[in-house]
């Protein structure tokens, strides 16, 4: 069993805990009574290196990161600092998160949200937007290819845009034939937890222009976001640089910066 899969295996067993809480047919009424998602593409698509800043306490590759006691404050910090959006982790056995954290993050500031978490039903999507989300992640290699095509099709009906994570050809492949606008290429293989920013450069010129290109995992310095925008980076996901910064909100700006 490779990490992903003990990933996965923990969070479906999460999940139904939460399910028998909270019925499908209560988070579809709450998402009918809130405003329409907020769009993350056009400030990933502007001048500069986008920043999708990450509330992350903790990783199955690093452990502990950081104490966040106040996630809404953090975020605040990363939206002064200009972040492009703000990823909040909310699985909770490997990296510390929970949907409170979202819940919070998303009182606090008016960045379009991600919420990062291993997507393998569609509750989970309902879920994420009743919650302040207005992004999804799915990852490619968690997910069948019909899985993949109909979880893009509810984000796309409830407004979520999906950041479509990758980390081999074939999964791009797999992310462009779904109709993915927004793919990530995680430097880390999910499998192993090895790290190589190799993988960003050696995929962004297959994705070309048909999506927003997101480089994800490894990028501790400013250097290594450079390195990335050079590569053809559209936006970087960065957490462990962030929150270990000691100054989050012009760490962002730092990167922000980056032609």
């Amino acid at each position: 069993m490779t990490v992903l899969d003990e990933i996965i295996a923990g969070v479906v067993e999460d999940l139904e805990v939460r399910r028998a809480h909270r019925p499908l047919e209560e988070l579809l009424a709450q998402v009918a009574t809130m405003p329409p998602a907020l769009d993350p593409l056009p400030a990933l698509r502007a001048p500069g290196l986008g920043v999708i800043a990450e509330v992350k306490r903790s990783s199955p590759s690093k452990g502990a990161l950081a104490r966040i006691d106040d996630p809404a404050a953090l975020a605040s910090a990363y939206a002064a600092g200009g972040a492009s959006a703000i990823s909040v982790l909310t699985e909770g056995r490997r990296f510390g998160g929970s949907l409170d954290d979202l819940v919070a993050v998303r009182s606090a500031v008016e960045t379009p949200l991600l919420r990062k978490d291993f997507v393998v039903t569609e509750y989970q999507l309902w879920e994420g937007r009743a919650a302040g989300a207005d992004l999804a992640l799915l990852i490619v290699a968690a997910l069948d290819q019909d899985d993949l095509t109909a979880f893009l099709d509810l984000a796309g009906r409830l407004g979520v845009t999906c950041l479509v994570e990758t980390h081999t050809a074939e999964e791009v492949r797999r992310a462009l034939a779904a109709g993915a606008t927004l793919i990530g290429v995680n430097n880390r293989d999910l499998k192993t937890l090895e790290v190589d920013l190799n993988h960003f450069q050696e995929l962004a010129e297959l994705i070309g222009d048909e999506a927003v290109k997101v480089a994800e995992s490894g990028i501790l310095s400013v250097e290594d976001a450079a390195r990335m925008r050079s590569a053809g980076a559209d936006a970087v996901l960065v957490g462990e640089l962030l929150v270990r910064s000691g100054d989050p909100a012009s760490a962002v700006a730092a990167l922000r910066s980056l032609a």
